[in-house]
C-alpha cells in the first residue's frame, strides 16, 4: 500500500447530484421540485409544523405536564447501587467519582429499590423513609442529611380588619364648588 494508491472503497462516495442539467439526467427542467407552487420557488419554504392557516397540531393538542428546573440538579441513586461501591463512608463526592451521580448533580437522594447487606454511612445525602429503614437494617447510618426542600409558602393574610362603622363623624362635609 502506498498512499498514491489509497482511495476511498467502492460505493462509498457517489457524486453530487446535479439538478437541472438536462432531461438525461433524470433531474432536468423543474429539477426535482415539481410544477409550480411555493416549494418549487427559490427559498419558498414555511415554518416546520405549518398547515396552510389551519390550527396546527402542536397548537390544537392541550398543553400537559412540565420540565422540572431541578432535573439536572438532583440525581437518584438506588441501594443496589450503594451495595456495588467498595467503600463503606459515601457522600456525593464518593458517587461523582465512582461514576453513579453525573458531575452537576448538586443533591442526591437514596431511593428503596434492590437490596443492601453491608452496613454503609452516608452523609450530606437525603434519603426516603424505605431507604433509612433498609440502611439502618443493615446497620448502617445517615448524618448531615440536607434539609428538605419546602415548597413556598404563601405569604400569611394580614388579620381582618375590622369594618369601620359609617357614622357623621367620620365624614366631613362637602361644600359644593362655586363656577368662578
Amino acid at each position: 500500500m502506498r498512499m498514491n494508491t489509497i482511495k476511498p472503497a467502492a460505493g462509498s462516495k457517489r457524486p453530487r447530484r446535479r439538478v437541472g442539467r438536462g432531461s438525461g439526467s433524470g433531474l432536468g427542467k423543474t429539477g426535482g421540485r415539481g410544477n409550480k407552487g411555493q416549494k418549487s420557488r427559490a427559498g419558498g419554504f414555511h415554518k416546520v409544523g405549518f398547515e396552510g392557516g389551519q390550527m396546527p397540531l402542536q397548537r390544537r393538542l392541550p398543553k400537559r405536564g412540565f420540565v422540572s428546573h431541578l432535573r439536572e440538579d438532583t440525581a437518584e441513586v438506588r441501594l443496589s447501587d450503594l451495595a456495588k461501591l467498595p467503600v463503606a463512608e459515601i457522600d456525593i463526592l464518593v458517587l461523582k467519582a465512582a461514576g453513579v451521580v453525573a458531575a452537576p448533580a448538586k443533591t442526591v437522594k437514596v431511593i428503596r429499590t434492590g437490596k443492601l447487606e453491608k452496613a454503609v454511612k452516608l452523609s450530606g445525602i437525603s434519603v426516603t423513609k424505605g431507604a433509612r429503614a433498609a440502611i439502618e437494617a443493615a446497620g448502617g447510618n445517615i448524618t448531615g442529611e440536607p434539609p428538605k426542600r419546602e415548597r413556598a409558602a404563601e405569604p400569611a393574610k394580614p388579620a381582618a380588619e375590622p369594618p369601620k362603622q359609617a357614622g357623621k363623624a367620620g365624614k366631613q362635609s362637602q361644600a359644593p364648588k362655586q363656577a368662578g
